[in-house]
């Protein structure tokens, strides 16, 4: 099911990624291991590495990590139906129409457009057409692709998400600028961070982020860039039990006197005038 964003409620998001590095019984070991520590989706991304145009991962060894790391149908459809006996929602992101046509052959409620394609119009058309929700990170994107992004603000598909593009991100980078101009522009806005810790995630949160994702590691130590900087069981459990205090704070008991203030306004006020 897609994200119900008209809930009063913020979505948590552990993004697996290729984390688990071909290794479906480590992915399964990270999706239980991110449902024990609060996580209200899994997210993988689905590629083809036929498709990779040569570059610096040819010599840094990251495609052969692809390589290993690559989910086709099948392998995807094993991971969408462990996560939905765990009664977590599980979606990926692609890349291309090909990737595009491999998650929806599974699942058709949720894609993501990743920022490296979220310039990539005839591709956020073609989800609109397949998917119930399309949610999109606005990293590395020109001002003048991001307005031509906003031109689809008013389809109720769209979730877009704040995003810098860097890996790991400084705190000083994060740039939430571009978040509360977002929120000046939709009504519902979240945030897809990369920043080392939760502390970028609690501010988005505290600041009415409706849809937070993270990076999600079972062990930091495992190889890959990504595995370094992820937030571990321990870490995306700290998240989620911030999300139940900020929930606690925003609850309304009216602009009166509440019920708990009850003792001091009768036997306190005024205590000092005689």
């Amino acid at each position: 099911m897609k994200f119900n964003l008209n809930k009063n409620y913020q979505y948590l998001i552990a993004e697996i990624g290729w984390n688990f590095l071909g290794n479906l019984n480590l992915a399964k070991k990270m999706i239980r291991l991110a449902k024990s520590a609060g996580a209200d989706a899994v997210k993988f991304q689905i590629w083809n590495p036929k498709n990779l145009k040569k570059g610096p991962w040819d010599k840094d060894g990251r495609r052969k990590l692809y390589e290993k790391s690559y989910l086709d149908k099948v392998k995807y459809l094993k991971l969408f139906n462990f996560s939905k006996k765990l009664n977590l929602k599980c979606f990926a992101s692609v890349s291309s129409i090909d990737d595009m046509n491999v998650l929806a052959s599974v699942s058709k409620e949720i894609v993501k457009i990743p920022s490296a394609e979220a310039y990539n119009t005839k591709l956020i058309q073609n989800c609109l057409k397949i998917f119930k929700q399309v949610i999109i990170s606005t990293g590395c994107l020109k001002l003048s692709e991001l307005n031509k992004l906003l031109k689809f603000k008013k389809n109720k598909k769209i979730v877009l998400l704040h995003c810098v593009s860097g890996y790991p991100l400084k705190d000083k980078n994060c740039n939430f600028k571009k978040f509360f101009f977002l929120k000046s522009k939709l009504k519902n806005v979240g945030y897809s961070g990369h920043g080392v810790g939760i502390d970028d995630a609690l501010f988005a949160m505290a600041n009415g982020a409706k849809i937070i994702e993270k990076h999600f590691t079972s062990n930091n130590n495992l190889p890959g860039r990504d595995n370094q900087f992820s937030l571990n069981p321990k870490e995306f459990k700290m998240l989620d039990e911030k999300r139940r205090i900020y929930k606690d704070f925003s609850k309304s008991s009216g602009l009166g006197i509440q019920k708990i203030e009850q003792e001091i306004f009768k036997k306190y006020r005024g205590r000092w005038t005689k």
